[in-house]
């Protein structure tokens, strides 16, 4: 049986490193993975991935649900190390942890070619409003995000969390502001502001495009601005100024959803 019984132990720094440095998650290119459904998702993907084999797992008390997913990673041949309470307490955020977690490869899945959807968020600080984003941009069809400096790592564990698995199905790319033309070359880019000239209905979706979304503090950066012409925004009551980014963002990727027929 696999044990492990000291903090000190090489593994167990490598995941408190994972949890705590984006610099850990750049230079390893690893994420953790902090419940069942998550590791269930990465299992999944692994079958279509050979490549993209989780590394290794935790457990210590696990739920009867954890248990399920623990016989899993066993089947798959991801070494798992029983730890105790104390240490699987220190190797994970999750507020309610469920007695398993993970480390898996960062999934570098292929950009589209010729994307027709395509989201990027701009100084969006709120590492669990990037995940909650990204999770409502898979569901809603979009083909890829674009993450430029200054916005919250998209795998750090709180977006990883917020995600439910979306990192496992959706290309996430960060890229500098040079770099970016190149990545929604083809597409209509629209930037979601309070000021913006159309409201989210009048907008014909159905076309190629990008929509960049800025956070609610600072808003939209001059990069961003200048790389945009056509404004968007979502009518509000009341004399209210804005929306939380997740909030705004799944209205608007659904409305992309509805006008291209993938939603009814």
């Amino acid at each position: 049986m696999l044990r492990i019984t000291s903090p000190s132990n090489e593994k167990v720094k490598r995941v408190r490193a994972l949890l705590e440095q984006r610099k850990a998650r750049r230079v390893y290119r690893q994420m953790v993975l902090e419940s069942p459904r998550l590791i269930d998702e990465a299992l999944h993907f692994n079958a279509h991935h050979p490549e993209y084999r989780l590394l290794f797992a935790f457990y210590a008390d696990p739920t009867p649900r954890a248990q399920e997913t623990l016989a899993r990673l066993q089947a798959a041949g991801v070494p798992c190390y029983e730890v105790t309470p104390a240490i699987l307490r220190m190797c994970t955020e999750a507020e309610t942890p469920q007695g398993v977690i993970a480390v898996a490869p960062i999934p570098e899945l292929p950009w589209p070619a010729s994307p027709t959807f395509l989201v990027l968020l701009d100084r969006v600080q709120e590492p669990g409003n990037v995940g909650a984003v990204l999770r409502s941009a898979a569901a809603a069809g979009a083909e890829g995000m674009i993450i430029p400096p200054g916005t919250a790592d998209p795998w750090h564990p709180k977006a990883v969390r917020a995600a439910a698995g979306a990192h496992f199905v959706l290309p996430v790319r960060p890229a500098s502001w040079t770099e970016i033309p190149s990545l929604v070359k083809g597409t209509t880019i629209w930037l979601a502001t309070p000021g913006g000239t159309h409201t989210y209905l009048e907008v014909d979706w159905r076309e190629p495009v990008t929509l960049i979304l800025g956070g609610e503090a600072a808003g939209p950066g001059p990069e961003a601005q200048h790389l945009s012409h056509r404004t968007v925004r979502i009518p509000m009551a009341r004399g209210m100024e804005s929306l939380n980014v997740a909030v705004a963002a799944a209205l608007l990727l659904y409305e992309v959803a509805r006008q291209r027929g993938w939603i009814p």
